[in-house]
């Protein structure tokens, strides 16, 4: 076997190859699409699963969709506080904006519409001890009162910061508390060695001091651009 014959069936494979490949990913994108649609609005409406009354990650991917559809309203918003028509909200990678200037980012605001009243799902972003974390927002349309959060992680330690998605008592926390002390707007923080004001503070996660002190920052940065939006809201 010559060198030529090798040559010749080495390049006639690589090519057969690329072209299965690419075809197999053309065949799966609009999937892989779909499926990631579905996966980020499972994501968004787990923060508010109490008031769903069901679970979201248990929901039919038809049902998650119906749902959005019928009961979600999508607002874009500019880092002003002002809506920007042509984008829509599940259209927005956090990602990308995160690494804008902040004049320059768009921030995604996902109103459910209950029967009880609007709920605020605010999108937020920062960082962990390894990589980034984020989470939802749920606010009641006191703009004051959280109702519920989800929060997510890109590479926390299990059993210690990745407690911030996998230990639903961390989440269960921040129900009820409020975001502004008399007018000042405070967030709510994420505290070790017990909580002081109980109004706006919660606890920490016992060993992953790093992973608490992202996420309280992470509230405190991610929620105020949207203030500007709940101010005007309360003027109308």
């Amino acid at each position: 076997m010559n060198n030529r014959y090798i040559l010749l069936y080495t390049l006639i494979m690589s090519l057969i190859t690329a072209v299965v490949l690419a075809f197999v990913v053309n065949v799966l994108h609009p999937r892989h699409i779909a499926n990631e649609e579905v996966y980020n609005k499972k994501d968004i409406l787990s923060a508010i699963k109490d008031q769903l009354g069901q679970d979201p990650s248990k929901l039919k991917d038809k049902e998650i969709l119906a749902l959005f559809d019928t009961k979600v309203e999508q607002i874009t918003l500019d880092a002003t506080g002002k809506t920007v028509e042509d984008v829509k909200a599940e259209d927005i990678d956090v990602a990308a904006e995160d690494k804008k200037p902040l004049a320059d980012r768009k921030y995604p605001l996902f109103v459910y519409k209950g029967e009880k009243g609007n709920i605020y799902l605010m999108t937020v972003r920062g960082n962990g001890l390894w990589d980034k974390i984020w989470g939802y927002i749920a606010l009641a349309d006191d703009f004051n009162t959280i109702v519920g959060t989800s929060f997510g992680h890109a590479a926390e330690t299990p059993g210690l910061g990745a407690e911030i998605k996998d230990n639903p008592n961390f989440s269960r926390q921040f129900q009820g508390k409020t975001i502004f002390e008399g007018p000042k707007y405070v967030s709510v923080g994420v505290v070790k060695g017990g909580v002081k004001r109980k109004a706006h503070e919660v606890d920490g996660i016992s060993g992953a001091t790093i992973t608490s002190r992202g996420v309280h920052d992470m509230l405190y940065k991610g929620i105020a651009p949207y203030l500007p939006y709940f101010e005007s809201l309360k003027t109308k």
